[in-house]
């Protein structure tokens, strides 16, 4: 049979990553460069294929010899029409029709998805997802998000953006502006895009803290409240509030039983997640099982699962 290859992207806020896998599905080639936020669409793209282009070059293949090409994005995207609709982290790429500039491009099979879809499946088909019939996978890092994995398939609703759990409403107009442009979502309480912001709303309270809204960020945080700091620890008590909270909505809506997580703050560990259950189970009066697993593919997650969105056209 004919080697085919697969190149995954994974395109997040910070980085953007790139793997080409062979027909085992192993990685056999990596590359990885910091994301230039302020990219218009053409100059993103245009990145993208110099990137694919100088990792095929490395390896003496060309474009006729891979089967596609995935793309993850952490975007509200229209999935049909392959364009990301609201990047906050990207904002350029907004209405910018990623999919069909890319084909032009590279004469090949693109497929485009939110960057938490092609986590839940790497998830689902490799990590710790193997096994459930459904699953819902929750990103939990500089942002909130989630994929949601039912009977084997991804499900993205009318427009392609189910999923997007960080932006459903926690408290109505009131609490911090998002990229989503409401006030109050999930993402502004739990994520860590936001703690300096609630760094300094607990300044401003007058609570004494060893920590600067300035440089905080996850592992800041987590060492603050081993050291007991009071606002480290209020911050962390809410996080696990408002994520067991958005947890046990989204098992009441599809009642999937099975979350993995993913993301740079499951390295809080039990600090954290002990206390998201608790949370959970205060709320949920229904004594059958709810798994909360821990991701376990590591640094290749967000490429792998890029690559097993060819497997899906």
């Amino acid at each position: 049979m004919e080697e085919r290859y697969v190149v995954g992207i994974d395109a997040g806020g910070t980085k953007v990553a790139y793997g080409l896998f062979d027909s085992f599905g192993s990685i056999i080639d990596r590359r990885e460069h910091p994301t230039d936020s302020d990219a218009d669409g053409p100059t993103f793209c245009d990145t993208l294929i110099k990137n694919v282009t100088a990792i095929l070059d490395k390896n003496r293949l060309t474009f006729d010899e891979i089967s596609g090409i995935g793309l993850g994005v952490p975007s509200f995207l229209l999935y049909e029409e392959g364009k990301a609709l609201i990047t906050s982290a990207i904002t350029g790429i907004n209405d910018f029709p990623l999919r069909s500039y890319l084909q032009d491009k590279m004469q090949t099979t693109i497929v485009l998805d939110n960057d938490a879809n092609a986590a839940a499946l790497a998830e689902y088909r490799h990590g710790a997802g193997r096994g459930a019939r459904h699953m819902v996978y929750i990103t939990i890092g500089t942002g909130l998000g989630s994929g949601i994995i039912i009977d084997g398939k991804l499900f993205h609703g009318s427009y392609g953006w189910a999923g997007e759990c960080g932006h459903m409403l926690a408290t109505t107009n009131k609490g911090l502006m998002c990229g989503c442009e409401n006030t109050g979502c999930y993402m502004s309480y739990v994520s860590g895009k936001f703690f300096s912001e609630h760094v300094r709303i607990g300044i401003n309270r007058g609570i004494k803290t060893t920590l600067n809204p300035h440089t905080v960020n996850g592992e800041v945080l987590k060492e603050a409240c081993i050291n007991g700091d009071i606002l480290a620890n209020e911050i962390l008590a809410q996080t696990a509030h408002y994520l067991a909270i958005c947890l046990f909505n989204i098992y009441q809506v599809l009642n999937i039983n099975t979350f993995v997580f993913g993301g740079g703050l499951v390295t809080f560990g039990d600090m954290l997640f002990d206390k998201v259950r608790t949370e959970f189970d205060r709320y949920n009066h229904i004594p059958l099982p709810v798994y909360f697993k821990m991701a376990e593919l590591k640094r290749d997650f967000g490429i792998i699962g890029a690559a097993e969105l060819i497997k899906e056209t």
